[in-house]
């Protein structure tokens, strides 16, 4: 999936000529907390809410600034998780897209990126969710494959990472049904520690979140 397909066409564009007032009542109605800058649809670079505010600019024109915009952006044909990286090291609400010549063509927002990652991780589709824990040296994508499938089920979606301060690697695994029991006994039997078990969507609701904002933490890495 590239980033350009991924576009907003609803997000505007701010020129050099506006001024930091202009610029706050778009974020504020389009509810970002960034805005591309642009001088003649060649992208001069990224301005925030908080540049804004820090500088007493409300009243001024933003051109005399131009200099100090940070140049965040990624070009179209990049992957959209590096597009995801960027707008999660950076902290930014939305992401310029450009082409060769550094034409503006588009943004990315939290918005559209939090709907993509809904739809690629499955977040919708009914099922329960096991987390396990392991050591690195025990992780093994094929066998935890054969297990859930030795159990009439199929992964849905897998997702690794390692909480801040743990030993273990913490595996959260989606699979197609909700009565897990027998799926449980057999990861034991295997040596796997469960360390959460999920089957209530309104509780899912707040792992996939969690879940998703560990997956952006590291791909920013």
């Amino acid at each position: 999936m590239i980033a350009k397909q991924f576009i907003s066409e609803a997000v505007p564009v701010i020129l050099l000529s506006d001024t930091g007032q202009k610029a706050l009542s778009c974020m504020e109605e389009f509810r970002v907390s960034h805005l591309p800058v642009v001088r003649e649809n060649v992208y001069a670079g990224l301005v925030s809410d908080r540049f804004i505010e820090d500088l007493n600019l409300p009243e001024s024109r933003l051109e005399p600034y131009a200099g100090q915009f940070p140049s965040h952006h990624v070009h179209i044909n990049q992957h959209i998780y590096e597009a995801a990286a960027m707008m999660t090291k950076h902290g930014l609400s939305l992401i310029p897209l450009v082409d060769d010549d550094h034409m503006y063509i588009g943004s990315i927002t939290q918005s559209d990126l939090a709907s993509y990652l809904t739809r690629h991780m499955s977040l919708t589709e009914p099922g329960g969710v096991i987390v396990l824990q392991v050591s690195g040296n025990s992780y093994s994508i094929s066998q935890i494959s054969q297990i859930v499938e030795s159990n009439d089920a199929r992964i849905l979606h897998l997702v690794v990472s390692k909480p801040a301060e743990a030993e273990n690697l913490e595996i959260t695994l989606k699979v197609d049904k909700v009565e897990l029991s027998s799926l449980l006994q057999t990861f034991t039997r295997y040596g796997y520690q469960i360390g959460a078990v999920y089957m209530d969507d309104s509780i899912l609701h707040d792992l996939y979140e969690d879940r998703i904002e560990l997956l952006l933490r590291y791909m920013s890495l």
